[in-house]
Parts: structure tokens; sequence; C-alpha cells
């Protein structure tokens, strides 16, 4: 390479079509030297295996998290007061390492078990049904983002966690929108409240009911609150995007409906949200197939290029629901994949099952993911953005 730390991650690509250059990284090497919008001189790992490797690697740390996306770097505000400090350092599952990391999982990774997650079903079924009743009776063109699958998200996040109905308005204001920490904090605490006074069968009463502390209760809490939920939205959405791209998958998805276990595997292989996942800094120095990382660079892993490996899937850059179920990494891999990632695959599943079953004729109107968008979060995902249809019952 001639010049070999003046690589910045392409932002212009789109979720059906991500950025050529990640392609021609990969073909150059499985991992490439990446400059971060910080300074930083790290990396990025475009193949399966090197990937997969790195994401189980204890040499490498969750922290620090720098981000290599171009969108406008979050600036994290303070902490509203010790307990809440407290919570964060002891409990953010998506910055903690050893056996801290190991407890505070393996304390709710029950609730996000096959069994677990085959036994929301039917109340998951109820609340996509309740939704796509609100969808059919919107005047068209109607935006499915808005009015499927972003409440179809929030519904289910607050049904499993077990957010009360009463509070579910509230959750939307503070954690799907955009306020303050205070805010946020403020509100999970009444929640935690809540929950303690009115248990049940839901996470957070399990994580209240257990050994944890009160902070890393909270903790666990706030990456609930946080995290799974945009990229749930987001798979609904663009899945159909996808379906409506290429209507010979979409047809022979009609004609297998309940959608196969196969075809949601394939369309989160196609679909991926995560051009980068939340990068891993090596702690010593090391070697990885033939490129020495030094202690304290970050190495980013792509979803996106991994999933498109033409070493790993044939034809990567076409839709096929039939295809053979392979490995990809939309959930991450290892001790920090996707906690709820059975529960994702019900919700969407679901989704598209009574989407398609209730309506015979589906046309896109128009789709912001179809044009290059700032990136949804430093780390890089690909935002959802608008989805405008048409549709015949």
């Amino acid at each position: 390479m001639d010049c070999p730390h003046k690589h910045n991650l392409p932002s212009d690509g789109t979720p059906l079509k991500p950025s050529p250059t990640l392609d021609h990284w990969r073909e150059s090497s499985a991992i490439t030297p990446l400059s971060f919008p910080d300074g930083h001189e790290g990396w990025i790992a475009l193949e399966q295996q090197i990937s997969q490797e790195i994401l189980m690697d204890t040499r490498f740390s969750q922290q620090p998290h720098r981000f290599p996306g171009l969108a406008p770097q979050q600036t994290p505000e303070g902490f509203i007061d010790e307990r809440d400090k407290l919570a964060i350092t002891t409990a953010d599952l998506l910055a903690l390492d050893g056996d801290q990391h190991r407890k505070c999982r393996k304390t709710v990774t029950s609730k996000f078990s096959f069994k677990a997650v085959n036994s929301y079903t039917e109340a998951v079924s109820a609340l996509v049904s309740k939704q796509l009743s609100h969808l059919l009776e919107q005047p068209q063109p109607v935006d499915l983002t808005e009015h499927f699958s972003e409440p179809i998200s929030i519904a289910n996040h607050a049904f499993v966690l077990g957010i009360p109905d009463s509070m579910v308005k509230e959750f939307e204001r503070t954690f799907v929108g955009s306020v303050s920490r205070d805010e946020r904090i403020t509100y999970l605490r009444e929640v935690y409240r809540y929950k303690l006074e009115n248990p049940g069968e839901d996470v957070i009463s399990h994580l209240i009911q257990s050994e944890l502390t009160q902070a890393e209760v909270e903790g666990l809490i706030y990456v609930f609150f946080t995290s799974g939920r945009d990229s749930v939205a987001y798979m609904i959405s663009t899945s159909m995007v996808a379906l409506l791209q290429n209507p010979d998958q979409l047809n022979l998805l009609r004609n297998s409906l309940p959608v196969p276990a196969e075809a949601i595997e394939e369309l989160m292989r196609f679909c991926a949200m995560f051009v980068t996942l939340f990068p891993r800094t090596a702690l010593e120095d090391l070697e990885l197939y033939g490129e020495k990382i030094q202690a304290g660079q970050s190495i980013s892993v792509s979803p996106v290029a991994v999933n498109r490996d033409p070493r790993i899937w044939s034809e990567p850059n076409s839709l096929k629901l039939d295809r053979e179920v392979k490995a990809h990494l939309s959930f991450g891999h290892g001790i920090h994949g996707c906690l709820g990632q059975q529960l994702a695959r019900l919700v969407i599943q679901e989704s598209l099952t009574q989407l398609l079953r209730a309506i015979n004729s589906i046309e896109l109107v128009s789709a912001e993911q179809l044009e290059p968008m700032e990136f949804a979060h430093p780390v890089a995902t690909y935002k959802v953005g608008t989805v405008f249809i048409n549709f015949k019952k």
C-alpha cells in the first residue's frame, strides 16, 4: 500500500449496496490499516476467520471506545452523581472485560435463552398484530418505519424488559428520543422503584431479584434501555426494502410463510446494520495474519464486509433466501455477541410473516436508505430512514 495509514472508513455505502471500498480492502488483506477520526491509527478486520478470532481473543479489550465512523462524535455527558457513575462502570456490558463482564452477562442470559424466547412468542405475536392493524388504517403512502417497525421494536423491548404500559411513552421519549442524561437516569430509577414494588417474570424483575448490587442492576438496565431495540426496527424495514428490490425473492418468501429461519439468516446477512462493531483494543503487542498490532491499537471488525466475503458465500451481493445457512456476524460473535439475538430473530420473523400475510401487494414508493446517509452512530451503523410504501390488502 502506498499510504498504509491513510484509510478512512468509507461512507458511500448503503445497507443493500455497501461501499465497494470494503471489497477492495478485503481483496488485499484480512486486516487493513484504518485511520480513526480522533487521529488514532488502528485497523479494520474484513474476513470471517480473523474477525471471529479477534472477537474471542482475551488479549483484546472493549476499552477504550474509539469510533471509526464519520457521524458526529458524541461528547459523553458527565455522570449525574456517584450512583450513576458506579452503575455504568460496573455493569456496562459494552465496556467490560473479564470476570465482571461474565458475572453480569451470566446473571441475565437465561432471560434471553431459546426456551425463554419461545415463551414470548404469543405476546410478541399479539404486539405485532396490534401494530399491523394500525398500519393498515393509515393513508397511503405510509412510512413503514414510523407506523410499523419502530413501534413494534419499542413495544417488544418494553414487554420483555418489564416496562409497565403506563411508562412506555416516557421510555420512548427518554431512550428513543434525544434528551439529557439527567432525564434518562431519573426515568430509569423510576422504573427500578416500580419494579422493586411490582415484580413480574420480566428481565428487570429478574435482575432485581438476583445477587447483583443495585448499582449493577441499574447499569444493566441502562444498557438494555439503550441497546438492541434500534437494530430490530432497522431489520424489519430494511428487510422489506430488500425484498421489494428483489421481487423473485419476495415471491419465494410468500410461498414459504411463515418466514423460514434460513430466510431470516439470509436477510440479516444481506442487510447487516453494523459497518463496524465496537472496536477491540490490543492489551499487548501481537501479530495477526502477518500484521504486527501494537498494544493500545484498536481494531474494528466489519460485519458488513465479512457478510459479503465471496470466500464464504457464493454471489454474496445477491439476496438468496434459500441459501445454506452459514455463520454471519450481524449479531457479533463470542462472549460479547448480542445477548438478545434470539428475541430479535423472533420479532423480525413474526413482523415479516404477519405483514406479508395481511398484504397481497406492496409497492416501494421511496426509501431514504437507498442513498448514502450519515451513520446512525459513530461506531458506524446504517440508519433505517423512512420507507414509504403503497399496498393492497
